[in-house]
């Protein structure tokens, strides 16, 4: 790939570059950069966490070094779990991401626990928090955390360990969900200070659940990677998916984030009287057709549960 070709893959289906010009000028100087995700381990596997495992695929492809942070211990500061329950959490999630895609041949894989209790890391959490308001480190916590109204201590503290995680980890590319950016911005103004390098910022959109709210655990309107093919379509029957409406459309958005980046094309099926089978060579042809009302609700979400079961049986494979 050339810079701009692999420049071009890292920003597919992003939000937000912060910056373009510091991503540029890193991809065109570092054939190898460093790249991160953290996940707390805290419960199921879902489409909102795939969506930024597709994003490391994507950098894998534009030649970055991947690493997955397994962050048991801020699962724990944020009330997710004893440190036994998060721990076995951490293993399922790690199987999960393999059978997605992120094998532990080409992707690095850290446990928290394994770096974050040592002298030097702690050293650096006390001094970055000689530099941050109690203000400013609740409303980083403000789209992560729970129970964020009457946070505990180890909550506030959870934005600056992830801020040092960055450091530590020597990651040159941060990549979260738009939720994680305000702790972003609390790690680029921040680890200069401490003598540590800005990492870019990349940020991937939230994805709606089937009840058209954000898809996350606590929602229980999710679709997890470890759901029966059953489980799916049942699921995909009940979201929204109104007519020529692509805003806020949970099925869409399977296809945009999801259906597209795994597939060259896909096939809308319909019976010879309805038309027959249309085939969709990009995201852009589908969203057209859909807003226009030539593809049929239902005849979406069929073509939804095929290509996402699709995704999921290796994941299925390996889980059960």
């Amino acid at each position: 790939m050339t810079p701009e070709e692999k420049i071009e893959r890292i920003k597919y289906n992003v939000d937000e570059v912060v910056t373009d010009e510091e991503l540029t000028e890193l991809i065109k100087n570092n054939p190898a950069p460093k790249v991160y995700v953290g996940y707390e381990p805290s419960g199921r596997i879902h489409m909102g966490h795939v969506l930024t495992v597709n994003k490391l695929l994507d950098c894998q492809k534009a030649g970055c070094e991947v690493i997955v942070l397994l962050a048991d211990v801020h699962a724990y500061l944020n009330k997710k779990g004893t440190f036994e329950e998060v721990r076995k959490i951490a293993d399922y999630n790690k199987r999960c991401f393999i059978a997605l895609g992120l094998s532990e041949e080409n992707t690095k894989f850290v446990l928290g626990s394994d770096y974050q209790l040592g002298p030097d890391y702690m050293l650096n959490v006390l001094k970055m928090s000689k530099t941050v308001t109690l203000n400013r480190a609740t409303r980083s916590m403000d789209e992560v955390g729970r129970a964020m109204d009457n946070p505990m201590v180890s909550q506030l503290v959870y934005p600056i360990m992830q801020a040092i995680d960055i450091a530590m980890l020597d990651v040159d590319i941060a990549v979260g969900g738009t939720d994680q950016r305000k702790i972003h911005m609390l790690a680029r103004e921040h680890l200069k200070d401490l003598g540590f390098k800005t990492p870019v910022c990349i940020h991937t959109p939230i994805i709606s659940g089937f009840d058209g709210n954000k898809m996350s655990s606590s929602n229980d309107n999710f679709i997890s990677v470890d759901d029966t093919a059953e489980d799916v379509a049942s699921k995909i029957k009940k979201a929204y998916c109104k007519q020529g409406d692509i805003e806020n459309n949970p099925i869409m958005e399977l296809f945009k984030y999801h259906i597209f980046p795994r597939y060259d094309s896909i096939t809308i099926e319909k019976p010879e009287k309805f038309g027959g089978n249309v085939t969709y060579n990009s995201y852009a042809e589908l969203e057209t057709a859909f807003a226009d009302e030539k593809v049929h609700p239902m005849d979406l979400k069929s073509a939804c549960v095929k290509y996402l079961n699709e995704i999921l049986d290796p994941v299925r494979a390996v889980l059960l």
